[in-house]
């Protein structure tokens, strides 16, 4: 408990009202100050990778590059301007597969250095190269005005140096990657100069430039609260996200979202979008209720049924998937829905999927044993600098799918580290606190992920 020491000459009311003011004062202290040009790294393929930038003021943003192996130096100039958020993408081409690339950015004054490096390809399974994708949601960052923020919600940013220290090969955001807040609701000006506030914040700036970054959203940067398809602002939730999460793809030419895929290599993640086409929570069960859409589920059983047999499909989400069922969120409120996808699956003998979500404020492995099939697996990965609960409901704390000792309940990230030859992987999902320090990991050999008679290694 913190004492408020003041002298004894003022009085007791005088003193209560003083303590006030000074833990009000603590409250409001200060945040690091804002970058004043941000640098994040976009998604990379085989030949060319994103540069995300932001600057302070109107400006025109010069980025030069230069590829391994070359003595040329290429140059573009890019207008950041107050109708595009003075945000800026620099799309940097001509890289070798495995190959660099230094970049330099120049902004007025300001001047950012750094590396890019291409996606690797390989021919033998032998040659396959490890992955290591970094996983975490819930990042709240205290608001400078006391009424905007809750105790306990915001704080233990160093766990994002805690994560560029592990040297991922990328990392996945997992939806309320910021939150939004009552004032934001219905104002798209409000809305930017929060996601510019937190895009700017100090201790995040490692991290941004320490491997490429994907991401999805959940309801607190699409909207309000437990929000659905009902919020009328979501297009223009929609065209912030876009703006400052460089995806390779949104949804599809007539079909809106942040849905999309990419891949490293033999690794498939398929980024779902809960939010623009959900049906609310309470909304009653039945055939018509949706988490989804129909529209993105056809897309993404497309997408699976095309993929590689052989390769890891990592399917993402802001709410869980398979949790048996609590009094929050999940895809357990949609169980016709949820029941028909399962069943596709089964159906058509997809191989090698796992899940991966948000959300919860914990972190839990989940394996759901299935009759005549591989056991489905989802890593839930919360929070970053949010508030972990007090307590666990029994639904959560007693749920039999849960990999034991994988439950944890404060702030942390995930890791999902693929590693061995391409005919037979190894999958680790582990756990780690704010500090970096291993919480829990668990491994799968990707053999197990396929159907009954089909886990021999491959040519």
């Amino acid at each position: 408990m913190r004492v408020c020491a003041l002298p004894r000459a003022i009085p007791a009311a005088g003193r209560t009202l003083a303590c006030a003011c000074l833990a009000l004062a603590g409250w409001m202290a200060p945040l690091p100050a804002a970058a004043k040009l941000v640098v994040m790294h976009g998604y990379a393929d085989v030949t060319s990778a994103t540069l995300w930038i932001q600057t302070d003021t109107t400006t025109v943003v010069t980025v030069s590059w230069r590829v391994d192996g070359e003595s040329r130096e290429q140059t573009m100039e890019l207008a950041a301007t107050d109708a595009n958020d003075r945000v800026v993408v620099a799309r940097i081409t001509g890289l070798k597969p495995a190959g660099a690339a230094l970049y330099r950015v120049e902004a007025g004054a300001e001047r950012r250095e750094g590396m890019l490096r291409a996606q690797p390809v390989w021919a033998k399974p032998v040659d396959a190269p490890e992955l290591t994708i970094a996983v975490g949601s819930c990042f709240f960052l205290a608001d400078p005005n006391p009424l905007l923020s809750r105790e306990g919600y915001g704080g233990g940013y160093e766990i994002f140096d805690a994560i560029a220290a592990k040297k991922p090969g990328m990392m996945l955001w997992l939806g309320d990657n910021l939150y939004l807040q009552q004032p934001d609701f219905g104002d798209p000006s409000s809305m930017a100069a929060r996601y510019r506030r937190q895009r700017g914040f100090e201790p995040l700036q490692a991290l941004l430039t320490a491997t490429m970054h994907l991401a999805i959203w959940d309801d607190h940067d699409y909207g309000p609260n437990d929000s659905d398809a009902s919020y009328v602002l979501k297009g223009e939730t929609l065209k912030l996200f876009q703006r400052y999460w460089p995806n390779p793809s949104f949804g599809l030419p007539d079909v809106a979202g942040t849905f999309g895929a990419a891949h490293y290599g033999d690794v498939l993640l398929f980024l779902l979008d809960d939010r623009y086409y959900r049906f609310p929570n309470r909304w009653p069960d039945g055939s018509d209720k949706t988490m989804f859409g129909a529209r993105q589920l056809e897309w993404l059983k497309q997408a699976l049924v095309s993929a590689p047999r052989d390769a890891i499909k990592i399917i993402a989400g802001g709410s869980q998937f398979w949790s048996r069922g609590n009094r929050f969120e999940g895809w357990h409120r949609y169980a016709a829905e949820r029941r028909a996808f399962a069943d596709w699956l089964v159906l058509q003998k997809i191989e090698g999927a796992i899940f991966v979500s948000g959300d919860r404020h914990f972190s839990e492995l989940l394996k759901i044993e299935r009759p005549g099939a591989y056991p489905l697996y989802e890593f839930t990965s919360s929070p970053l600098t949010s508030r972990p609960p007090a307590r666990l409901d029994a639904a959560d704390r007693d749920n039999p799918d849960i990999v034991p000792g994988t439950l944890i309940v404060k702030r942390q990230f995930g890791l999902i580290r693929v590693s061995g030859p391409g005919n037979n992987r190894v999958l680790a999902f582990e756990s780690y606190d704010g500090a970096g320090a291993l919480s829990w990991r668990h491994e799968v050999r990707a053999r197990d992920l396929r159907f009954a008679g089909d886990r021999r290694p491959r040519e």
